[in-house]
């Protein structure tokens, strides 16, 4: 870190009535430094932020389509493709982790009505994205921070609004078996075909069942990958593939292409600095396929 920069990131557990709608909170805070780009990888839950200094700049969108912008509270729906944001010299907020299922109760609409696109809280949550904006800035901790979400979110959740329990029954198996479960046995889980439960799952959640096992097992990974370079470790990627329910190195490398757009070691690089990734070369055959990566 250079001189005259500092940082802060703080991870907060969410008020207990809250813990089966929102699964984390994140306080940061970052000051000086240059305006480096970060990508925004896909995962299993939404996001929402709400900042307190300079507003979050995305510069692209996991659609494409959708045009960069700056946004003092923001809501993002579940991806496959990473956006990039652009970090400011004074970046400040709090990231929640919101469950896709918990979504309807939170905000009153299904999270598939927000897949793969991010924007402005106040959108979908109206006045009170402007008062969260309000409290927060004004609080002057972190704790107080914190508390503000609980009392804001306690107060608006509303009551019988869930999805339905053949859905809830699939994400929870989808979840606990870390994006290794079969699709045809998660349909005959819930008593319904294939195609009906990816219309019924892509409506209520955002993705398909095969795309959201994908998102659970990158998400696993790459959580690993952050926890070794946190710790001082040299990260293993073929050892990796295999506890996350890889084939093998090769297949690992090529999810992370599609769902963070770079390989493993440019993350890390991007994330962490200098981190070095134990890994023999990659397979002549791949860079043929993907020339230029």
């Amino acid at each position: 870190m250079d001189p005259g920069e500092s940082a802060e990131s703080v991870p907060w557990r969410p008020a207990p009535a809250l813990r089966g709608l929102v699964a984390s909170y994140h306080g940061y805070r970052r000051r000086g430094g240059p305006p480096v780009p970060h990508r925004g990888l896909p995962s299993p839950y939404l996001t929402m932020i709400v900042t307190f200094d300079d507003p979050l700049v995305i510069a692209e969108h996991p659609d494409p389509r959708q045009r960069g912008g700056r946004y003092r509270t923001l809501v993002g729906g579940l991806h496959t493709r990473p956006a990039t944001i652009t970090r400011t010299a004074h970046e400040a907020g709090i990231q929640l982790a919101l469950h896709p299922l918990g979504v309807r109760t939170l905000l009153g609409l299904p999270a598939g009505e927000l897949a793969r696109v991010d924007v402005g809280a106040d959108e979908v949550f109206g006045a009170v994205a402007h008062e969260l904006y309000e409290r927060v800035g004004t609080a002057t901790s972190w704790p107080e921070r914190f508390a503000v979400i609980d009392d804001v979110l306690m107060r608006v959740a509303r009551q019988g609004e869930t999805a339905a329990p053949e859905l809830r029954h699939v994400w929870h198996r989808l979840i606990g078996t870390a994006g290794s479960a079969r699709v045809r046995d998660l349909a005959r889980e819930a008593g319904w075909s294939e195609r009906h439960l990816a219309n019924r799952f892509r409506a209520e959640i955002g993705l398909s069942p095969k795309e959201a096992l994908r998102v659970v097992r990158f998400d696993l990974a790459r959580r690993s990958l952050q926890r070794q370079a946190a710790n001082g470790d040299q990260p293993l990627l073929a050892d990796l593939a295999a506890a996350c329910g890889y084939y093998d190195q090769a297949h690992l490398a090529r999810e992370f292409r599609d769902l963070a757009g770079c390989p493993p070691s440019r993350w890390l690089a991007e994330e962490f600095g200098n981190v070095q990734v134990t890994a023999p070369p990659e397979p002549a055959a791949w860079l043929t396929r993907h020339p230029g990566k």
